[in-house]
């Protein structure tokens, strides 16, 4: 419990604290807005590191060879818990926004930091709204920035290795032809929500399966490319299983 407690006044000091250097940052962001944005994808990653060291979050990488560093990428996962995006920011080398469920938006402090760090709030009730969103995504990544999405839509909460991956959610890959590149987390939901509200030390394996360029795939692949990464991560999360 203790440590629950700990991660909690981590998270919100750094949100409360936090409000001078993002007034800052608004400032300097209108000199050099690359600058300013990579500047606070670092401190967000200091603290995600610093709240992973304190739930005693052992983390071995497999594979991060396999992340491209000079072009924006689709990160696609399997979703578990609420530390798998606190794990991958962490680990992110360039500028990359995360889709999230829309409740998150109307969260003080930490909707500020989101959007400041290009993350997409998706509504999934409404078609239309949730176009938008996956449009966002596509000029995100036009302009440079790398996105990540857990097209299973949700926290598997249960036994399944995977839920069925959303289509929609991979056509920010597909009109962009950027590298979408798979990622298997295992182990996550041991942190914190198969004991909530304890957080407790556990060893976490990431792994970075090589990228997947959509223009490369053939024609029934493309067609369906959520499958088609669905099939990709499982094969990963069988093996490291």
């Amino acid at each position: 419990m203790i440590r629950f407690i700990f991660v909690v006044i981590v998270v919100v000091l750094y949100l409360v604290l936090s409000l001078p250097y993002a007034g800052l940052e608004w400032i300097l962001r209108k000199f050099n807005k690359e600058a300013s944005d990579l500047r606070q994808l670092r401190v967000v990653q200091t603290v995600f590191k610093f709240v992973l060291w304190l739930s005693g979050v052992k983390l071995t990488v497999i594979g991060e060879e396999n992340v491209p560093t000079d072009v924006p990428v689709l990160y696609v996962g399997n979703h578990k818990s609420m530390f798998d995006v606190v794990i991958t920011y962490a680990r992110c080398p360039r500028l990359t926004g995360y889709i999230s469920k829309n409740n998150l938006e109307h969260i003080p402090l930490l909707n500020l930091w989101m959007r400041r760090l290009h993350c997409l709030f998706l509504n999934r009730e409404d078609i239309k709204e949730g176009l938008k969103t996956i449009l966002a995504g596509i000029e995100n990544v036009k302009n440079g920035i790398s996105m990540c999405i857990f097209p299973e839509g949700t926290r598997n909460k249960g036994e399944d290795l995977l839920l069925p991956f959303k289509e929609g959610s991979l056509k920010i890959a597909e009109k962009t032809g950027c590298p979408i590149v798979p990622m298997a987390l295992t182990n996550t939901a041991d942190i914190f929500e198969n004991h909530f509200p304890r957080i407790r030390p556990t060893e976490v394996t990431l792994e970075y399966g090589k990228p997947i360029y959509p223009n490369e795939l053939d024609k029934e692949e493309k067609k369906h490319l959520g499958a088609h990464c669905q099939n990709v991560v499982a094969e990963m999360l069988e093996k490291l299983n």
